[in-house]
């Protein structure tokens, strides 16, 4: 059956289908527009582990999605699918999970990490990393190379590096909108040079990245801070702690997402850490920090991104862990499609729905 053929006989008012790609639609990665890669990798994280889960979380917590966005007219129309679940990454992931976790839990133990059996370990977990971004690299080019819009479902925060070096050779330059708790600006993070709390400093290197905006950072070193405050404007975070204190004195969420857009060049690569929203919202993540945005300010964040004429080139969603509900994966699956949907608008695929005022509705 074509693409058009399972649009014209698609019911979205249904329950899904349990044989059904990701949100309970019909297509395909072959026949989708946008195409959604797994990476379940959690192999440098520092606190609680898990995320390598979050895929599987969030596809199977988006069957309860309900399809009809507001924001956005027939957004399921736009022909989203996942990728199949990688089962070598998988399987590299929980190798080297075993061996970071006796080499984190050894430097905590006050273990000199220039030790040779340190030092062996550390480069097996590097190398292991290094190959991922291949392959995520590899994976992406294949996709964009077909004109498909593409976005990363983690995993941590670390795996969507090979796919902003692809973007990097497509795209001469662009910005990078990353809503998070923490900077990730470390240099090799407790030895790994792919750490997840390194994405944004290995991301900088790449001469592409014009711009980085962090919003709802709350936590970071000074290290970090330092590294901001060197950056010339390149670096540009709106922390928590002060856009709170904003808001209390009067200046709307608007206006503090206006300040953060106007950084932005004219491509930009949205990252999304889950924990940049309220812990509430995503209890079960790798490193949960009190604070952060409320689920609708992230999307209504996003949405002003599109509607000041950005184009949304790329998008990761991370750090969502399942926990022993369904809560972390529900909230996972419901960010990622208004990302999905948002994306597509930004890159005219699709279009937006008349929403009527407040005062229409009453």
């Amino acid at each position: 059956m074509s693409f058009e053929s399972k649009i014209k006989n698609f019911d979205p008012n249904s329950a899904a289908s349990t044989d059904a790609n990701i949100f309970g639609l019909p297509f395909t990665p072959e026949e989708a527009q946008l195409i959604l890669l797994p990476i379940p990798w959690d192999v440098t994280v520092s606190y609680s582990d898990g995320t390598s889960q979050g895929p599987e979380a969030i596809f199977d917590a988006s069957f309860q999605v309900d399809l009809h966005d507001p924001l956005v007219k027939d957004a399921w129309k736009i022909g989203v699918a996942m990728d199949e679940h990688p089962k070598k990454i998988a399987a590299i992931n929980k190798q080297l999970r075993k061996k970071a976790t006796v080499y984190i839990h050894n430097l905590e133990k006050g273990v000199s990490e220039n030790m040779p059996a340190m030092k062996k370990l550390c480069k097996e977990i590097n190398t292991g990393c290094a190959e991922l971004k291949k392959m995520v690299k590899e994976n992406v080019k294949r996709y964009i190379e077909k004109n498909k819009m593409v976005g990363l479902v983690g995993g941590d925060h670390s795996t969507p590096l090979g796919f902003m070096e692809a973007l990097s050779e497509k795209y001469s330059e662009f910005g990078i909108l990353q809503i998070d708790a923490h900077c990730d600006l470390r240099k090799a993070y407790e030895g790994f040079e792919y750490s997840h709390a390194s994405i944004m400093y290995n991301a900088l290197q790449l001469k592409q990245v014009k711009k980085l905006v962090q919003v709802g950072i709350r936590d970071w070193c000074e290290e970090e801070n330092n590294y901001i405050n060197s950056s010339n404007g390149r670096v540009i975070t709106f922390f928590d702690y002060k856009m709170k204190r904003e808001m209390y004195e009067g200046k709307s969420w608007k206006a503090i997402c206006d300040s953060a857009i106007l950084h932005l060049p004219k491509n930009v690569y949205l990252s999304f850490d889950i924990d940049g929203l309220d812990p509430k919202l995503c209890p079960n993540t790798g490193t949960p920090v009190p604070g952060g945005l409320e689920f609708e300010q992230a999307v209504y964040l996003i949405e002003q991104v599109v509607k000041s004429g950005r184009k949304i080139i790329g998008f990761d969603l991370n750090e969502v862990g399942p926990g022993t509900d369904e809560w972390n994966g529900n909230v996972g699956a419901r960010m990622l499609y208004k990302m999905c949907n948002l994306t597509a608008v930004s890159q005219g695929i699709a279009e937006w729905n008349k929403v009527p005022s407040l005062e229409a509705v009453i």
